[in-house]
């Protein structure tokens, strides 16, 4: 009897670790798509600003050409 209560409790100090080991994960994952989520959201706001000064740059080298003799 007293010895399989103490492969209990080395069981349950197990799952106890473990439950940690999990749970820490966990963290580190939530923290990980955060930051992808972030760069993701930066990445994106770049091709659009990219995208909206792209035409109005050409308009304005298309005039400086037109307006040199």
């Amino acid at each position: 009897m007293l010895s399989r209560l103490q492969e209990l409790r080395k069981e349950e100090e197990t799952l106890l670790r473990l439950k940690a080991a999990l749970h820490d994960q966990l963290n580190r994952l939530k923290t990980l798509v955060h930051v992808d989520n972030e760069a993701s959201i930066n990445q994106t706001a770049l091709e659009l600003s990219m995208r909206s000064r792209g035409p109005e740059e050409e308009e304005e080298e298309e005039e400086e050409e037109e307006s040199d003799p």
